[in-house]
């Protein structure tokens, strides 16, 4: 990955590395309505999974700037699953989530990857923008179907998480 210019700021588009791991925690923490998980998971995400993730940092100071974590699902190497797209609060508003994304894809694209899925809440609109865009830009189809109820989060209070998919992509 190399560095791109979003809406007049040079941001080094990369793969996270073990480094990035508390780095990524705290702008998940800045990123509301998404569900901060461990710092010990952001490890893990650089670590194994750093080629499905991408991350942006400012060019002139390296701080992080956005973040994309993503796997492919398991039996089905031509799907990824976008887990969180999370973009600083001081950076949203200049295109930096749907370049990052599709940064993304392109290079999955070249590795076999043909479909899109991600959950996203009802109420989660930035998200849900994103993603219809995307299938905009890309002529794909995305659908939504149930996947994980409310209920299935024990006593925490959560939103149903549909499930969209997108493709196929070319």
């Amino acid at each position: 990955m190399d560095t791109d210019t979003v809406r007049d700021e040079a941001l080094i588009l990369r793969r996270p590395c073990a480094n990035d791991g508390a780095r990524i925690h705290a702008l998940i923490a800045a990123c509301p309505p998404l569900d901060t998980n461990t710092v010990y998971a952001y490890l893990l995400l650089a670590q194994y999974f750093q080629d499905t993730c991408i991350v942006a940092c400012r060019q002139e100071d390296d701080d992080l700037a956005g973040f994309i974590s993503g796997f492919i699902v398991p039996q089905r190497a031509d799907t990824l699953f976008i887990w969180q797209v999370a973009v600083h609060p001081s950076q949203r508003g200049r295109g930096l989530a749907a370049t990052m994304l599709d940064r993304l894809l392109q290079e999955q694209i070249s590795r076999g990857v043909r479909f899109i899925e991600t959950t996203v809440s009802p109420d989660n609109q930035g998200s849900r923008a994103l993603f219809n865009a995307l299938a905009r830009r890309r002529g794909a189809v995305l659908s939504e179907t149930p996947m994980f109820d409310r209920s299935l989060f024990g006593g925490q209070s959560h939103e149903d998480e549909p499930l969209l998919r997108l493709g196929p992509f070319q």
